[in-house]
């Protein structure tokens, strides 16, 4: 258990994170300043409408103080590979995903460990472990912003390569994302089972809800159908990965997973359920 918390789990993010950065270039950044009205309205939807509703789910389920920290923790999580693939399969625009997922998980460097650290102190007080900020940053920098960039200017630098590594990246980033959720599972059982009634609805309640509200978001600022089920997309879909390796880093546990890290755990078998009906929706409009 310590190899896969200490190694395994940051190595996974890292190469979800890598396999992001290969499939992009400068210009899905450039994107950005052509299409602001989009990339605002789906930027404001993750980064601001997503921990509000999160945390009103959090207070309407009345959920423990460890576990409604790790629910936080996965709100203030960007959107990642997975949205863009979710994307993709409804039919979306898949450069306005890109460009919204690349765009926020570089500036989650910046947005997160200050919300978190709050998030900690707020719903724990007393009990709550102590999270330096600073120290948060240079993991969240490590381990998501540089692979991010190094996938990038491998793309620039040496696209035949890029294009060639890029589906095993992918490959193996699905498979390092499963062994991290089943063993996130598996190691806390006995509070998965006890939470799972309040728990799993919260999650689904909480993705649900999101899905709908960047839909509607997104529908009254006038975008087009397309732009408006990627904003759907981005806004209901996190990156549970980073959301269980902020659990992680923030309790230093480094015997086994904590009750932080399971909200993540499970929302990354649940997000897949809740996103199949918008997806099958989505596709034949």
């Amino acid at each position: 258990m310590d190899i896969l918390i200490n190694v395994v789990l940051p190595l996974s993010l890292a190469v979800i994170m890598l396999s992001l950065g290969v499939g992009l270039s400068f210009a899905d950044f450039g994107r950005v300043a052509r299409r602001p009205k989009a990339f605002a309205i789906g930027a404001i939807s993750q980064v601001i409408l997503l921990p509000v509703a999160a945390y009103g789910i959090v207070i309407a389920f009345g959920l423990p103080p460890e576990i409604a920290v790790g629910f936080m923790l996965l709100s203030f999580c960007p959107g990642g590979v997975t949205s863009n693939m979710i994307t993709k399969l409804s039919k979306g625009d898949v450069a306005l995903s890109v460009s919204l997922t690349a765009v926020i998980s570089l500036l989650s460097i910046l947005t997160v460990p200050v919300l978190a650290a709050w998030a900690v102190v707020h719903f724990m007080g007393d009990a709550a472990p102590e999270v330096s900020v600073a120290s948060l940053a240079m993991a969240m920098f490590l381990i998501t912003t540089l692979p991010v960039l190094t996938g990038v200017l491998i793309r620039h630098f040496a696209t035949g390569f890029a294009d060639r590594i890029e589906p095993l990246l992918s490959t193996l980033a699905t498979v390092l994302f499963i062994v991290i959720v089943l063993a996130a599972l598996a190691a806390n059982w006995d509070i998965f089972v006890a939470n799972l009634p309040t728990l799993g609805p919260a999650l689904i309640s909480m993705n649900a809800a999101l899905m709908l509200i960047g839909l509607a978001l997104a529908l009254a600022a006038g975008l087009h159908w397309s732009e408006v089920k990627t904003i759907s997309v981005e806004t209901g879909v996190q990156n549970a990965t980073l959301g269980i390796t902020l659990g992680t880093i923030i309790t230093g546990q480094a015997d086994g997973f904590t009750a932080m890290e399971l909200p993540p755990a499970v929302y990354g078998i649940t997000m897949y359920l809740v996103a199949l009906p918008f997806v099958l929706w989505f596709r034949r409009r």
